[in-house]
């Protein structure tokens, strides 16, 4: 933590010399002492440590200064930094404006001029001050803040993106400045910019206003662009099957890097909870498996480039080429299609506006805390949906599933579905489906249809959260990789069209089980035709296809 403020403010060139001098030599060691020569240049100082969430233990001030005095400077002070000590220094004849300080500006003590000897007249004092304050203080956050509205899709994505990539933070709704003072403090000492929303204040005074998620990668230290362009494996997508396949990879010799469009952990690693991964008895968030496997990789040497997205694929002889959105392209021996798949979203009219304002796509791990007392509808009956209406059980006062199906039996795990039971403040609406959506800048209401009856009812509602399927985002590979009608891509014996290998395949023998129609590109986890989606298969699958580029590499090297 920086060490606490002790800010002297006087217009008297020598006296502010002396004072800062006299602090220094008896608070340097637990204090940072600053000084400024005027009111307003000291309420600057304030405004400034303020926004960097440096506490401020003393503010000692002249009474007589021109434009604005010291009595004048401590009160306004004292609206910024309400905490700090105040004291006012005087000449014998301000003692009454001293008197009327500690009554208007609820100055703590009055210093008469000079102060010589300090060790009698200062310092006692000014030691009484600080030990009254010490004994209070509570150290304020330290680390990244984040200004916003709950309902701004900008904010929610932000924090969505910090959260993944597991970088603490502390959230700072600013509507909430009607009720909180130090809401309405930092507002104040931002000024304009309080104004540019979502702005992500950092500890050394850095401020990212209405930042994109590349400007906010490269401050807090991710790698958004390769260190070289050439990998012998280059995986497109970090969750666990990628991260599995990385982790083998590397740790064979291989050169290896992840490409990654948002965070490493993919859709698991946005799972409030994963009871029935082997290993872990008292289950795991899918945050904490992301962050093990993340922390594994690098312990190999994979290389993490995120967020950063794959738009388009090619093939030279026997490089395989990736291009980037940055314009960039990196080149490999093998590539590895892990990109798993995206929440299907809820064919609704007018919904896509509210999306990330009220309406949630995915797990909403930063929200749970938000939806306090409040009723949340989850839609979907899968796994995903039964760990997220535990997790928000524990905040909200009531969780209503809506399931479009007779029952949970036959999409969800049994130990998911008692555990659900349980659960006094989750309710389970079967055959229920959302129709219509309410709300402008925010979510204000849904309509749900109970079928076979086709009743309606019209709810308020401020979160919905969608776990309704999920489909792949494949496009980008074009015409090149095979996939099935719905955008999975095809490996392996799928491949085959009456024993016949596909026309692009250029080896005298069968693609391998997790190979595309091109040799040397392979694909695992949700995004492949057939795959069995379950965090522990994925895994599996990008443990295995290690040794299938390893064949495949044998005999091209």
């Amino acid at each position: 933590m920086p060490k606490p403020v002790l800010l002297t403010v006087d217009d008297d060139p020598e006296v502010l010399r002396a004072i800062e001098r006299d602090l220094r030599s008896r608070y340097a060691d637990r204090y940072r002492v600053m000084r400024a020569n005027s009111g307003s240049a000291g309420l600057a100082t304030l405004r400034e440590l303020k926004t960097r969430n440096n506490p401020v233990a003393l503010l000692l001030a002249d009474q007589r200064m021109p434009q604005m005095d010291g009595v004048n400077f401590l009160a306004e002070a004292m609206e910024m930094h309400p905490l700090a000590k105040r004291a006012l220094l005087t000449a014998y004849a301000d003692t009454n404006a001293a008197i009327d300080a500690i009554n208007e500006a609820r100055v703590h003590y009055y210093l008469m001029k000079p102060w010589d000897p300090p060790e009698e007249k200062l310092f006692p004092a000014l030691d009484d001050l600080l030990h009254d304050w010490t004994a209070t203080f509570r150290p304020p956050y330290e680390g990244i803040r984040v200004l916003g509205t709950r309902w701004s899709n900008r904010s929610y994505e932000l924090r969505e993106f910090l959260a993944r990539n597991q970088v603490p933070y502390q959230w700072i709704d600013v509507e909430l400045a009607q009720s909180d003072p130090e809401v309405r403090d930092l507002i104040d000492s931002l000024g304009p910019e309080a104004e540019k929303l979502p702005l992500i204040l950092f500890p050394d005074g850095t401020r990212l206003p209405e930042p994109p998620l590349p400007a906010v990668a490269d401050k807090i230290g991710l790698r958004t662009h390769a260190q070289t362009n050439f990998y012998d494996l280059a995986i497109v997508g970090g969750g666990p099957a990628g991260l599995a396949a990385a982790v083998y990879g590397a740790s064979e010799g291989l050169r290896t890097v992840i490409v990654e469009r948002e965070a490493p952990g993919g859709q698991a690693g946005l799972s409030s909870r994963i009871e029935n991964y082997l290993g872990f008895p008292s289950g795991l968030t899918g945050l904490d498996l992301a962050r093990r496997a993340v922390a594994q990789a690098r312990r190999f040497g994979v290389e993490i480039i995120a967020p950063q997205e794959a738009v388009g694929i090619r093939v030279e002889g026997p490089y395989r080429f990736l291009k980037l959105a940055d314009g960039s392209e990196l080149s490999c021996h093998a590539l590895l299609l892990a990109m798993g798949v995206q929440w299907r979203t809820l064919e609704v009219p007018g919904i896509d506006h509210l999306q990330g304002a009220g309406v949630y796509y995915g797990g909403g791990t930063s929200e749970a805390m938000a939806c306090k007392g409040e009723t949340v509808y989850i839609i979907g009956g899968a796994n995903s949906a039964g760990q997220a209406a535990m997790h928000f059980s524990k905040f909200a006062e009531k969780v209503v599933m809506l399931v479009r199906g007779v029952s949970l039996a036959a999409t969800m795990s049994h130990y998911l579905i008692e555990q659900i039971e349980k659960t006094a403040n989750i309710e389970v609406w079967s055959r229920a489906s959302v129709v219509e959506v309410e709300g402008e800048s925010r979510l204000t209401g849904i309509t749900v249809e109970c079928s076979p009856s086709g009743e309606r009812k019209k709810l308020p509602a401020s979160s919905l959260f969608i776990f309704i399927g999920a489909q792949p985002r494949t496009e980008w590979l074009g015409a090149s990789i095979d996939r099935d009608e719905r955008g999975f891509v095809l490996s392996g014996p799928d491949l085959l069209r009456n024993g016949k290998r596909p026309a692009s395949w250029t080896l005298d023998r069968d693609p391998g089980l997790l190979e595309t129609n091109v040799p040397g590109i392979f694909v695992v986890g949700d995004v492949r035709h057939g795959s069995v989606k379950r965090v522990a298969s994925g895994v599996g699958e990008g443990a295995v296809v290690v040794q299938f580029m390893h064949q495949y590499l044998a005999k091209v090297q």
